[in-house]
């Protein structure tokens, strides 16, 4: 090797050896074990999802699921709602399904909200704490690139009608909103406010079903149907109209 590359190369060496990531040797091996332990259990969860919870996006097979809980049913409704806000193993369309045949219109409404609520909120402070390299490990990046053309003078009202919408995807608005400088209680309250409309009416879907009132559920299905629709095919338009460049 000549001398004029050896040079560069001693002095990056010498650079990097009075480098040190750890502290101690035992902060390096606290590192590890924690690395090592979120690498199992990330493992796990994984398998447990691909073998063992695919039934979840199955509506029969979620609502015997659930009503196998017994008095415990709403809270499994309300803990797989918020987790589905997160992870998003389960569709929140037909957990809300799953609770206007189990529990009615207003108590089905009332357990999804909650599991929203929490969701939600969980999703916020992920994306706050953790920052945009976290949030575009999740989030595609032209959806991404869609919310950064939103002013924060426009926030509030942009974030508001994306969760009003049905049919949009709301666990990447969640994340994308967290990046915002809109504080997270007003990004919960937008979100629970946004998505009551639109869940309430799948949980009177569901309900309809359960009573075996087909015509007007197909009625309900129609209407959440063509919202939809209009949400994603005029998507563009809309953010335009309430602030997007």
């Amino acid at each position: 090797m000549s001398e004029s590359m050896t040079g560069p190369l001693e002095r990056a060496r010498s650079r990097l050896g009075d480098t040190k990531v750890f502290s101690s040797p035992r902060s390096r091996r606290r590192f590890l074990l924690h690395a090592l332990v979120v690498a199992v259990l990330f493992v796990a969860a994984t398998i447990l999802v691909q073998r063992y919870l695919s039934f979840l996006t199955e509506p029969e097979a979620l609502r015997e699921f659930i009503r196998g809980y017994g008095i415990l049913a709403p809270v499994v409704l309300v803990l797989l709602q918020a987790v589905q806000v997160v992870a998003a193993p389960v569709p929140g369309q037909v957990l809300a399904i799953v609770a206007g045949y189990l529990f009615g219109v207003w108590w089905g409404t009332l357990y999804n909200m909650l599991g929203v609520t929490i969701g939600s909120a969980v999703a916020f402070w992920l994306s706050r704490r953790f920052g945009r390299g976290y949030v575009e490990t999740i989030v595609d990046d032209d959806a991404l690139a869609w919310f950064d053309a939103v002013s924060d003078e426009y926030a509030r009202p942009t974030l508001f009608l994306l969760f009003l919408v049905p049919g949009l995807p709301d666990d990447v608005i969640c994340f994308a909103g967290g990046l915002t400088k809109v504080p997270l209680w007003q990004l919960v309250v937008i979100a629970v406010v946004g998505r009551a409309p639109a869940f309430f009416l799948v949980n009177v879907f569901g309900y309809l079903l359960g009573t075996r009132h087909f015509g007007a559920a197909f009625v309900v299905a129609l209407v959440l149907v063509i919202a939809s629709l209009f949400g994603y095919l005029y998507r563009e338009r809309l953010l335009r109209l309430f602030g997007g460049e």
